[in-house]
């Protein structure tokens, strides 16, 4: 009965997926609001009825920042693209980066490759539960894993730092598609870099245009973080406070301020990266340890 503002973040992504009932649910569940606000960073529905904008204004602000995308076309001349992906991240160094595939299928295929060859990442599409894919993206944003293979699910609506690069493993069907993906890299006043991956033998669609042609340098595989993420059976509802774990962690622990990455608290628990040479140690310290009120257990996140 409060509220008075509704945002509905990614809209046309929304419907796109088959939303639509569930959001007439909530606008019908909020009667007394006074602004309806949509975004997208494409427009390519009209607004839906339902949503019953009485004179609505269109903010564009895709002219404003001083963002720096460069996009980039790699050559394969193997169809499946693998051998030039790894030359690809080898070539662009310990960055972090999405990989984009247009199926979970071949995410899986991609991923193997990967592990094949040493090279740490993580993996993200529609078809884990819920809670792998949230732990795929703390791990991502807290270093753990620079690389992330990843569908088009991954090319908003989520929270994910900023990106030096993004790479186009399979062309994208359609150009928001492209538009969003290319999104998660040069973010703000930020420079980064779109790798179009093309087999020798693919044309590229009509969108996809003034792309400069890379020539790949041989360098060593991406070498893995140094960081480990780990699972704390503790959190806000406990009255646990990032200051609380950290403190455990730096104290009992007897960690190294440099030793501590990044926390996430949630509701029920935390997530802590560490430095992998201190992970051995530093569990039978702070397991069964009193936070609060509550005992916590302290495991790694695999």
């Amino acid at each position: 009965e409060s509220i008075r503002t509704l945002v509905l973040d990614e809209y046309d992504k929304s419907l796109e997926v088959g939303f639509e009932e569930e959001m007439k649910e909530i606008l019908n569940a909020l009667p007394t609001t006074k602004n309806k606000v949509l975004t997208s960073a494409t427009q390519q529905n009209s607004i839906p009825a339902f949503v019953k904008l009485k004179n609505p204004a269109i903010l564009n602000f895709s002219q404003k920042g001083t963002a720096e995308l460069k996009l980039k076309t790699v050559i394969s001349p193997d169809k499946d693209k693998l051998e030039t992906l790894v030359e690809l991240l080898s070539h662009i160094g310990n960055h972090p980066g999405i990989i984009f595939c247009n199926f979970k299928e071949s995410i899986e295929r991609v991923s193997e490759f990967l592990v094949d060859h040493q090279i740490i990442h993580g993996v993200f599409h529609g078809g884990m539960e819920q809670m792998d894919r949230e732990r795929a993206l703390i791990k991502f944003r807290n270093g753990t894993h620079q690389l992330l293979v990843a569908t088009d699910l991954a090319s908003r609506g989520i929270d994910i730092p900023e990106l030096k690069f993004i790479i186009h493993y399979h062309l994208p069907l359609k150009s928001h598609e492209f538009t969003h993906r290319n999104g998660r890299t040069a973010r703000m006043n930020s420079e980064g870099t779109a790798y179009v991956l093309k087999w020798k033998n693919e044309s590229l669609p009509d969108f996809i245009k003034n792309a400069e042609l890379e020539d790949l340098t041989k360098a060593p595989t991406p070498s893995a973080t140094g960081w480990k993420t780990l699972y704390v059976t503790g959190g806000r509802r406990d009255k646990i406070s990032k200051g609380d774990i950290a403190g455990l962690f730096l104290k009992q622990g007897k960690l190294k301020p440099e030793q501590l990455g990044l926390i996430e608290l949630k509701q029920d628990c935390a997530f802590v990266a560490v430095a992998s040479d201190s992970v051995k140690k530093l569990l039978p310290l702070v397991n069964d340890y009193k936070l609060k009120t509550k005992k916590v257990r302290v495991s790694v996140i695999r």
